[in-house]
């Protein structure tokens, strides 16, 4: 996966294919991340490597580009692909009761993440609900994340060994708890994700609800 920062314009992105296409790369999904105010977009563009050749020719090509830079560049899963916002909710209708589970499952894939989380406050600490199956062990510790009044990146301590490393973003659900998402070692999630997390973290709310 390589996440990158290009011209908001139109052709930006058809050189960044070319780009990608001469130096060996096989794109096989992109999707608009951000649009800035600067006149610049952010995208991820999922793809996979001709035999024997390797990713730094790939970022070497987009980089000599005016205005184009490669953020992040990452190994992503065999067969992996983008998994949109509508399909997120479209799994969350099929069972409503379990609406918060399902989103917290599917967080990872959504936003290239590593792990996801649904944290609840307790009368003594915090409860972990639900996470999928790399999420850290969070606790007592992250406390300091709660009240939560809107999705927003959230700060890691230095101290809290499980989370070194780690880009993490939260959004309120219901009876005062959160979802949480994480990306070891980055790429640093983006202000129109934070927005996404906390729309999803709504619309899961909703439906299990209505649930």
């Amino acid at each position: 996966m390589l996440r990158v920062e290009l011209p908001d314009v139109p052709g930006s992105l058809g050189r960044v294919a070319t780009a990608i296409g001469e130096a060996g790369g096989d794109i096989e999904a992109i999707e608009i991340v951000e649009h800035r105010h600067d006149g610049t977009a952010v995208d991820d563009v999922l793809l996979e490597m001709a035999p024997g050749v390797m990713p730094d020719s790939v970022v070497s090509a987009c980089n000599m580009l005016d205005g184009v830079h490669v953020l992040w560049v990452s190994r992503y899963a065999a067969g992996g692909n983008v998994f949109l916002d509508l399909e997120v909710v479209e799994q969350l209708t099929l069972n409503p009761t379990l609406a918060l589970d399902e989103l917290v499952d599917h967080l990872p894939i959504t936003f290239r993440a590593d792990w996801g989380v649904r944290l609840a406050p307790t009368g003594s600490g915090l409860k972990q609900v639900h996470a999928t199956s790399a999420a850290p062990d969070l606790g007592d510790e992250q406390a300091v994340w709660f009240p939560l009044e809107r999705a927003a990146r959230l700060e890691v301590d230095p101290s809290w060994v499980q989370l070194h490393d780690n880009e993490v973003a939260g959004a309120p659900v219901h009876d005062g708890g959160i979802v949480v998402i994480g990306r070891r070692g980055g790429p640093a999630i983006l202000d129109s994700e934070v927005a996404r997390l906390g729309h999803l973290a709504a619309l899961a709310v909703t439906i299990s609800q209505a649930g």
